[in-house]
């Protein structure tokens, strides 16, 4: 789970394979903080909740996220925001550029993200 902005990373927090993204993404929201100022949250349907869109709207963010297709009241959202969506998508691709990174050749967890946190500066600074 990442937080992106202009092109670079927030902050991230790295999960177990197996669980699901909205919990993550919930304490990453709660990591950023709260917003002096409303800022739009592009997120795709796994954030959907809405437990998941309640917090990020209490933080002062404003969710743009596509109801899933079986909602029984969709809501509408921006589809010219959501469209910034390929940006997140852009820097993971990006990320698996770097074989370390792709194949997971690290044990440790700490040593996995001290080499996603040297990436990211790389990718910055390109």
């Amino acid at each position: 789970m990442m937080a992106v902005g202009f092109k670079r990373a927030i902050d991230f927090i790295l999960s177990s394979g197996n669980c699901h993204d909205a919990p993550q993404g919930r304490i990453l929201m709660e990591t950023v903080g709260k917003q002096k100022k409303a800022k739009h949250l592009v997120m795709d349907r796994a954030y959907e909740d809405d437990y998941t869109r309640y917090i990020a709207q209490t933080l002062g963010f404003i969710p743009i996220v596509p109801p899933k297709s079986n909602r029984k009241n969709p809501w509408d959202y921006n589809k010219e925001l959501y469209k910034f969506r390929n940006e997140i998508e852009r820097l993971f691709r990006l990320l698996q550029d770097f074989r370390r990174i792709f194949c997971r050749f690290d044990k440790l967890d700490e040593v996995y993200i001290g080499f996603i946190q040297l990436a990211l500066v790389y990718i910055g600074i390109r």
